[in-house]
């Protein structure tokens, strides 16, 4: 297991389509278990390929954050079947770090896709968990929940992510 460096907004990698998984091998699960320790490292209940500059259709989830395998999901391939209702909380995002916005969602979604070993399998959610799925599956489609906010608000954001790369190659630096 590995910590992977994650890609920060505005990055135009993060805007980047991802492919299909085709081969689910020993890599396919070296990435997951790589995407879990970079997710728990950095405080995220999770985490999309993409965003540690991997183009695949990758998601990795753990909304209670305690590393128990029963609340583990991957998601691999996901596709959405349904989407019901709405809702919205803050989002915050480990590629867009210090800065939260209020998203407008669907309630429940089920999704179809793959397990590790290229097994298909549906999973419906509802709450947060839903609203996970829907944040990480934009990931995969070149998405970050800043693209939902208004152009005024996305320049503001657009403004204090550069000041936080500003702030984190200073760091980078100091700690040298």
């Amino acid at each position: 297991m590995a910590i992977r460096e994650l890609l920060y907004y505005p990055d135009e990698h993060l805007h980047l389509s991802s492919a299909p998984v085709t081969e689910f091998d020993e890599s396919l699960a070296d990435l997951v278990s790589d995407m879990f320790e970079t997710m728990y490292h950095d405080e995220g209940i999770g985490l999309a390929a993409p965003q540690i500059n991997i183009r695949k259709r990758v998601v990795v989830m753990d909304i209670e954050g305690d590393r128990l395998p029963e609340h583990q999901i991957v998601l691999i391939n996901p596709e959405f079947v349904s989407k019901e209702g709405t809702n919205s909380i803050e989002e915050g995002c480990l590629s867009v770090p210090g800065l939260r916005a209020r998203i407008s969602r669907a309630e429940n979604v089920t999704v179809k896709a793959q397990n590790i070993k290229g097994e298909f399998f549906t999973i419906s959610a509802t709450g947060l968990q839903a609203i996970c799925i829907q944040h990480e599956m934009d990931h995969l489609d070149g998405h970050l929940f800043i693209d939902y906010l208004s152009a005024m608000k996305k320049n503001l954001y657009r403004a204090k992510a550069a000041k936080l790369a500003r702030e984190r190659k200073r760091a980078a630096r100091e700690s040298q």
